[in-house]
């Protein structure tokens, strides 16, 4: 499995979000979900409609750890949900529905999706479904979230894991002594 990278670029998740927009409404929800949510691949594939529609929180179980993951939809993940509803017309089944079957689309349908949508756009670095998670840890930690609470809604189990999860380098962390100066 190759390792792949958050997305440290807001212009470039405001342009991947317009390129998927224009292309298919699904998969732009499954991008706004997936950095909103910092949920895996493999749970948001499990949504179904009726576990967003009308709901101000998503609570699941979690595929890889069986807890319970509950918590609120941001004003973003709540607008491009609506836009998606009204364009699907949709009431049951899967959240994202294949277009070939009645099933959701596969991880490997996902990649490919997130692969396209970020070459489009110019991204260079290695991208992946799990891209959408790491991203939302990168600008969780960025907008000032404590790393202890990241950890806990990633499921980690040390901060040092988190940090190297989401990309931060020691580098990054020094800069912070540096800056200081007190």
């Amino acid at each position: 499995m190759k390792y792949v990278e958050p997305i440290r670029d807001k212009q470039q998740i405001n342009e991947m979000k317009q390129y998927l927009k224009n292309r298919n409404i699904r998969d732009c929800l499954l991008f706004v979900l997936g950095i909103n949510s910092g949920l895996r691949i493999s749970d948001l594939l499990s949504l179904k409609v009726t576990d967003i529609k009308n709901r101000d929180r998503i609570i699941i179980q979690e595929k890889k750890t069986g807890k319970i993951k509950d918590f609120p939809l941001s004003e973003t993940c709540k607008k491009t949900i609506n836009e998606y509803l009204l364009s699907t017309n949709r009431d049951s089944g899967w959240l994202f529905k294949s277009k070939k079957s009645q099933q959701p689309i596969t991880r490997v349908q996902a990649y490919r999706i997130m692969n396209i949508a970020a070459r489009a756009i110019g991204i260079t670095e290695a991208i992946g479904t799990h891209t959408l998670r790491k991203t939302f840890g990168y600008w969780a930690y960025k907008g000032g979230a404590d790393v202890t609470r990241i950890q806990k809604l990633l499921n980690h189990s040390a901060p040092s894991v988190t940090l190297a999860y989401i990309g931060i380098t020691k580098d990054e962390l020094d800069t912070i002594y540096i800056n200081l100066n007190l």
